[in-house]
């Protein structure tokens, strides 16, 4: 199957600038392309990941991708998308996360030693060594007034005010795609729908700066705007955006968004995210028809995806957390389980060699009084590490510490407590 073909498939093209020149491209040609990153964070989210697997596709297809952080327009602010400016960070702050951003980047693309190895490129290196007056003399003339205002990045902006530096973003983009096609041959530009003003103004520039005669054939392409069908934000939970680092969103965090995906959204995210061929996809959507319980496409998206990010080891951490919480039976779990499992429960620092349970479940504000203490425990409410304690005496000892970081109190079935050794 054509690699275009694939991707119409799986509902991945939202727009190209010349379907059958680009197809006719990818199957006579080893295609250099590229998709930019800005760095407005430390972490990409998986807002990114759709974008990034464009390029693993491409890459695996046989073509080159490069990554390129914008470590240059990151200092600007892309308006598209937005209604209002971006606050702008300082170089030393942007150089930080473009760093950060570089290595997730390598941790799921192909950096093998092969002739389609990704390439990661900082447009912050030739951005910077342009003069003001360069900028205005030798690419600004090739960009008309009315040209920019129709961009729907700009246009959807001119109702609240854009600044020149937003509305000169599409003119830096534009210069990457420029250099990239004279540096690096490369003649493919991919993003999100909302970066479609952005790549055509760029594959115009690269028109009007050849040479009369000169072949320039250059091409883009655009993946969808990803909703869900409750209408909630895509990549968004209770707790914020769901980030690639594993500090900012833990694995299992990670594997639970995906777990927790709505019917309705489970198959096109597979067909979206995963490398899983279409009749798998075909198999996987009769068991969600027919046994929708059992939730059998909603854990493969999660397994996939986890493995993608934060690989094999994690994965397991994340699968061993969930069955632990499900069967109750959290003494299985190291504390580095512990800690992503029980990340948002309540939690109490312990300084004591031993303490008695009714005195802990009071100190720690598990219960008001020990009144109240003695009458959860005797009823069987209470749960060290998963295990019912009814002995009114009991003392909480070494034995009690999982790895002697953490121990865990469970008051009835679901009220969790994290009591953590200093």
């Amino acid at each position: 199957m054509h690699l275009l073909e694939d991707l119409e498939r799986r509902d991945l093209v939202h727009q190209t600038t010349d379907e059958e020149g680009l197809r006719k491209h990818l199957s006579e040609n080893t295609v250099t392309l590229y998709c930019g990153f800005d760095p407005t964070a430390d972490s990409l989210h998986i807002g990114h990941l759709l974008p990034l697997l464009m390029l693993k596709r491409f890459q695996k297809a046989g073509h080159r991708p490069i990554a390129l952080i914008g470590g240059g327009t990151g200092l600007i602010g892309d308006p598209s998308g937005r209604s209002t400016e971006r606050s702008l960070n300082s170089l030393e702050v942007v150089q930080g996360f473009s760093d950060q951003i570089k290595k997730q980047i390598y941790s799921i693309l192909d950096v093998k030693e092969n002739e389609n190895e990704v390439v990661v490129r900082n447009n912050h290196e030739w951005l910077s060594q342009m003069t003001f007056i360069e900028v205005l003399r030798d690419i600004g003339k090739h960009f008309g007034i009315n040209y920019m205002l129709a961009k729907d990045s700009v246009e959807s902006r001119m109702e609240h005010g854009i600044s020149f530096t937003e509305f000169s973003y599409m003119i830096l983009q534009s210069i990457d795609f420029m250099n990239l096609f004279e540096k690096e041959n490369c003649t493919l530009q991919i993003g999100g729908s909302d970066q479609w003003g952005n790549i055509t103004a760029g594959m115009e520039l690269i028109r009007r700066t050849r040479a009369e005669g000169t072949d320039a054939k250059v091409f883009g392409l655009t993946v969808p705007l990803i909703t869900k069908s409750d209408g909630t934000k895509f990549g968004k939970t209770a707790g914020g955006a769901v980030w690639l680092d594993p500090l900012k969103t833990t694995p299992y965090e990670f594997y639970q968004f995906w777990i927790n995906t709505d019917d309705r959204d489970v198959l096109r995210f597979l067909k979206y995210f995963t490398f899983i061929d279409f009749k798998e996809l075909e198999e996987l959507e009769v068991s969600l028809n027919e046994a929708p319980e059992k939730r059998i496409p909603h854990m493969r998206l999660a397994e996939e995806m986890t493995k993608l990010v934060h690989g094999e080891e994690s994965l397991q951490q994340a699968k061993n957390i969930t069955n632990a919480l499900f069967s109750g039976d959290v003494k299985i779990l190291s504390a580095n389980e512990i800690e992503q499992g029980f990340k948002d429960v309540p939690s109490f620092h312990l300084e004591k060699a031993s303490i008695t349970l009714v005195d802990l479940l009071v100190e720690a504000g598990i219960v008001s009084s020990k009144r109240q203490a003695r009458e959860d425990i005797k009823n069987g409410a209470v749960y060290i590490n998963g295990e019912r304690q009814q002995e009114l005496g009991y003392e909480i000892g070494e034995a009690d510490q999982i790895e002697g970081k953490f121990t865990l109190i469970r008051r009835g079935k679901k009220k969790y407590f994290l009591i953590r050794y200093s």
